[in-house]
C-alpha cells in the first residue's frame, strides 16, 4: 500500500491561499491529498514552465480564477509554494511575474532542503 506524503506549505503560499474566498479554499485540500497518495486531481495539471514535476491547481469559483502551485519532486513532501488570483490580461497564460516568483521560490527551497 503506497503512503500518503506530507503536504508542506511556503509560509507566503498560505498567507496567499487564506485570502482565497472560503467556498475556494475548500477545493483545493481534495487535490492535494490526491497528490500526496502519488495522483493527480483533474483540477491539476502540469506547469511545463516550471519544469517536471510542478503542478498547479486551478479553481474557479465564480467568475475568478484561483491558481495552487506545489511540487512533487523536492524531498519526501508535496510543497505549495505558491498560490494566487489569476488576472492574465493575456488569455490563459500565467503572468511573467508569477512564473518568476515561483522559479524563485523552488530555487530557494531546493537550496534549503538539500
Amino acid at each position: 500500500m503506497p503512503r500518503t506524503r506530507p503536504v508542506s506549505w511556503i509560509k507566503a503560499a498560505v498567507r496567499d491561499f487564506e485570502a482565497f474566498p472560503e467556498a475556494a479554499q475548500k477545493i483545493c485540500p481534495a487535490a492535494l491529498t490526491i497528490a500526496a497518495e502519488a495522483g493527480k486531481a483533474d483540477i491539476a495539471q502540469p506547469m511545463c514552465a516550471m519544469g517536471f514535476g510542478v503542478f498547479e491547481v486551478a479553481l474557479q469559483f465564480r467568475t475568478n480564477a484561483f491558481r495552487v502551485v506545489y511540487a512533487v519532486q523536492l524531498a519526501d513532501e508535496i510543497w505549495v509554494v505558491h498560490a494566487f488570483q489569476k488576472k492574465s490580461t493575456h488569455g490563459i497564460k500565467t503572468p511573467k511575474r508569477e512564473i518568476e516568483l515561483i522559479k524563485g521560490r523552488l530555487k530557494r527551497l531546493k537550496e534549503i532542503l538539500r
